[in-house]
């Protein structure tokens, strides 16, 4: 009898736990919860594609395939939350051609685990004398193909999200926001600030909330947060 019993309380506990398969259902679901459908080819094309559009030296007017509500977060000395949703992505494009700019250093490549997409590149400005400005960035794919989320951090000591032996921040001490977005990992990856699984998320979670506040007005936080850079922001972020 008390075996018998021991087996209903442990079957109860077991079917109170989340599956992963559950996990990934619905809004909670993560970026991790998705698998590529495109070749290693397509994430490195479309990841130097979406620097394409700041290089004098590409062709600047082809779009990247943005998602109907892609993210750019750029991680301080940089100013957070810079873009959201494609039309928003779009304009700031357009924006960034008043600070010409050319890329030619580039590696970027594929990976089997979000974000697909990961690049290490130098900006070079004309109004900066020739001075680089490091930068390593990630993109998150759905399962069509789109970019949801464009995640960028100074290639500078103390600045990157893995340590100086994981260069390409594949193993688990990595400090990236998209990996804990509730919505990424929906098959269209498309998420929802106001959603009740990105405010749970956030409540446990202080960078998690520090975006989903900063989406609900971005243009707002953005402009909020140049007052707050400070005119050395260059300095910090590009090392000059």
């Amino acid at each position: 009898m008390r075996r018998a019993l021991a087996l209903l309380v442990v079957a109860g506990c077991t079917t109170e736990q989340p599956s992963d398969a559950d996990s990934c259902k619905g809004g909670a679901a993560l970026s991790t919860c998705l698998s590529p459908t495109q070749s290693d080819d397509y994430y490195v094309e479309h990841s130097h594609g979406y620097f394409n559009t700041m290089d004098y030296a590409e062709d600047m007017d082809v779009i990247p395939p943005y998602s109907e509500r892609v993210v750019r977060w750029e991680w301080p000395p940089w100013l957070q939350l810079t873009g959201y949703t494609r039309e928003e992505i779009l304009v700031s494009d357009a924006l960034l051609r008043l600070f010409p700019s050319t890329i030619p250093e580039r590696d970027c490549r594929a990976f089997d685990e979000q974000p697909f997409g990961r690049c290490y590149v130098t900006f070079y400005y004309d109004d900066h004398d020739g001075k680089g400005c490091p930068i390593y960035e990630e993109f998150t794919f759905n399962d069509a193909g789109e970019i949801t989320w464009i995640e960028a951090w100074s290639n500078l000591p103390g600045h990157l999200p893995a340590p100086d032996s994981d260069p390409w921040a594949e193993e688990d001490d990595v400090t990236r926001l998209s990996t804990r977005i509730p919505g990424l990992g929906n098959t269209d990856g498309l998420i929802d600030p106001e959603g009740q699984d990105l405010i749970a998320a956030g409540k446990d979670d202080a960078d998690v909330e520090n975006f989903r506040v900063r989406a609900l007005d971005w243009q707002s936080a953005w402009l909020e947060a140049v007052g707050e850079a400070g005119n050395d922001m260059w300095e910090r972020g590009c090392g000059w």
